[in-house]
């Protein structure tokens, strides 16, 4: 109970009664220093003295809160540590003294001599043995006969070659000391005590990377406790399992986890689902077994896989140009006989739309091909889009799925029906695709066959992690990520524009101008006048406030309309070419550039903005949604 201020005055008081002959009083003592230590660290070389005799002592209390006190002092003081190296020696006679000892009657527990004193000397030899070759070397030994002759029968006993364990793993200890103290936690897997199991698989789970192949010969083992009644127990030997996966044992060992996956409790089926994926990814030993696997998942948990899952498998479908009629074909049977999880719809009407003429003309050559028609294709997907299963994204899977299939069937009349119908759905994604579609059909049919053709390969590089898809009106398409600044744009373009001023843009409107400032220094700013009540004409003029220059072409292309979005069908842009592709520093000059916006509805303007150019030679990416335009722009 004694606060920081009354350790100062009594520590001297304490130190001591450290040396007193009447050994009670010493180990109150030393125990009391404990304490003083640990509210005024600074006083810690008072004790240094005292504590030179401390392990010499016969008495079991004294030499037990001797060991609680150097460890303490150890702990919190790199050169005590240096110091008390030299009682390396020391701590392992005493400890092996413990061990070799008989029967003693004052300080045994169920035939083990003085357990306590034994788990307390192993902590303060891992403290002490931590990144130092020497006394690492000096505790082998002993370490090695407290691991082989300690009792294995009582829990006790357990405690202490857990403490031994532990102690062998975080030295400097030989590679057979290691084997062996990893072999003792393979024994511990077998225990009934299930709090041993546990211990022994959280231990094995910080080793496995150190020591992967000795853990390896546990690997049976640690699997059957993916049975185990307790929920820690098999959280905790998943996890261990996907640790132990690599390219020799992948089929083994997904069999046994896709497995679990089937049987698990909901809780783990998110974190088992994404760690297939991630071992998939990996050590995969041929695409169709990828495949084959990340469509398992999706049929067991597809409603608890992340939501990157579904873009993540088309990118491997697409890459995987051989398998793709054997892909079509598996998912187009995997829709037939189950549509609730809807990440596996989702991918499986992605690739049908992508892949139906393919499914159509049976030309698998993995497996016997099944003979399926358009009008068959066409009704699974149009159940689709009316299944009360489905959510608003699987809707616009499908409905692109169709339209994508009006370029690759006959049954082009069907497919505007249906096109047609959706334009007056009541979910305003669904509609919007719909009437872009049915636009295609009336006012562009001559480019529907390009628009629509299959996506090509999606690129994907290591030094930038996995490709992003981009599912913008129904088209997917491939984006991948810079490793400086994320991409911005990774959704569909609604929920783009619910997160887009979460950016560093500050917007101020006066009067007839507008202006857009990011805080790297660039300005734009919007100047209005209207040419007639239907056309108002937007000039921009962007400076740069910065010493340095702004440059990188894809400013002006960004300027010039492929980023400055109107967020409505109802307008119509003409935009006219930059006046430079540089904004000078310190405000010497400016980019302009004219957009004419026809609104004969008078409309209210929005439109989103992204800035992005190369300032100081890195590149710098911001987006902002403008809603506020000045009244007299558009009424």
């Amino acid at each position: 109970m004694g606060s920081s201020e009354m350790c100062r005055d009594l520590a001297g008081e304490v130190e001591k009664l450290l040396k007193t002959s009447n050994s009670y009083l010493r180990k109150k003592a030393a125990l009391c220093a404990v304490h003083v230590i640990r509210k005024v660290p600074e006083l810690m070389e008072m004790f240094l003295p005292a504590t030179k005799n401390l392990l010499s002592e016969k008495n079991h209390g004294v030499l037990h809160t001797s060991v609680v006190l150097l460890t303490e002092m150890c702990e919190r003081s790199p050169d005590m540590l240096l110091h008390f190296r030299k009682l390396v020696p020391q701590l392992v006679r005493i400890l092996k003294n413990l061990i070799m000892s008989g029967y003693s009657p004052e300080h045994d527990v169920s035939g083990i001599s003085d357990p306590f004193l034994q788990v307390r000397i192993l902590r303060l030899l891992r403290i002490l043995g931590r990144s130092d070759d020497d006394s690492s070397e000096a505790m082998n030994d002993i370490l090695a006969q407290v691991a082989t002759n300690t009792e294995t029968s009582k829990n006790v006993g357990n405690a202490i070659l857990y403490e031994t364990v532990l102690t062998i793993m975080d030295i400097k200890s030989e590679s057979g000391l290691r084997v062996l103290a990893i072999n003792i936690l393979g024994r511990f897997l077998l225990n009934n005590d299930k709090n041993i199991r546990y211990v022994a698989l959280t231990s094995l789970l910080k080793t496995v990377q150190t020591d992967h192949n000795a853990v390896q010969r546990h690997r049976s083992t640690i699997v059957d406790c993916l049975k185990d009644l307790d929920v820690s127990i098999k959280r905790r030997a998943m996890e261990l399992s996907f640790a132990l996966v690599n390219g020799n044992n992948i089929r083994g060992m997904m069999k046994e986890l896709l497995y679990f996956l089937d049987s698990c409790d909901p809780e783990f089926k998110a974190d088992c689902a994404s760690g297939v994926f991630l071992a998939a990814e990996k050590y995969a030993p041929s695409k169709r077994w990828h495949i084959d696997t990340i469509m398992r998942v999706l049929t067991t948990a597809g409603s608890y896989v992340r939501d990157d899952s579904v873009p993540n498998l088309i990118q491997l479908i697409t890459n995987s140009v051989e398998m793709h009629a054997y892909t079509v074909q598996r998912l187009y049977k995997a829709l037939l006989d189950d549509i609730s999880q809807q990440p596996l719809v989702q991918v499986s009407s992605w690739c049908i739309g992508e892949y139906g003429d393919l499914l159509v003309s049976g030309q698998c050559e993995e497996e016997e091909p099944i003979q399926v028609t358009e009008d068959e294709v066409l009704d699974v997907l149009e159940g689709l889009l009316v299944s009360n299963l489905s959510t608003p994204v699987t809707r616009g899977y499908s409905l692109t799925a169709i339209m994508k299939l009006s370029t690759r069937f006959s049954s082009v009349n069907r497919i505007k029906k249906v096109v047609s119908i959706y334009g007056s759905s009541i979910d305003v994604e669904l509609q919007q695709r719909a009437v872009e579609y049915n636009a295609l059909f009336k006012k562009y049919d001559h480019m529907r066959p390009a628009l629509l053709e299959r996506m090509p390969i999606m690129e994907k590089t290591a030094s930038n992690g996995p490709t992003e898809i981009v599912q913008t009106n129904g088209e997917t398409e491939p984006s991948v990520p810079d490793t400086k600044h994320p991409p911005l744009v990774t959704q569909p373009a609604n929920q783009v524009r619910e997160r887009s001023r979460s950016h560093d843009i500050s917007v101020l409107t006066i009067a007839g101008r507008f202006s857009v400032t990011d805080d790297n220094g660039l300005k734009i700013e919007f100047t209005f006048e209207r040419a007639n009540p239907n056309i108002a004409v937007i000039t921009i003029h962007a400076t740069n406030t910065t010493e340095a220059d702004m440059t990188d072409h894809d400013l002006t292309k960004y300027m010039c309309g492929s980023m400055i979005d109107f967020c409505s069908n109802t307008f119509q842009l003409q935009l006219l070419s930059p006046s430079s592709n540089i904004v000078p520093a310190l405000n010497q000059g400016s980019v302009t550039q004219v957009i004419r916006v026809l609104n004969p509805q008078k409309q209210q303007l929005r439109m989103r903005v992204k800035l992005t150019y190369t300032h100081k030679g890195s590149p710098v990416q911001d987006l902002a949604e403008v809603n506020n335009f000045p009244p007299q722009s558009w009424q």
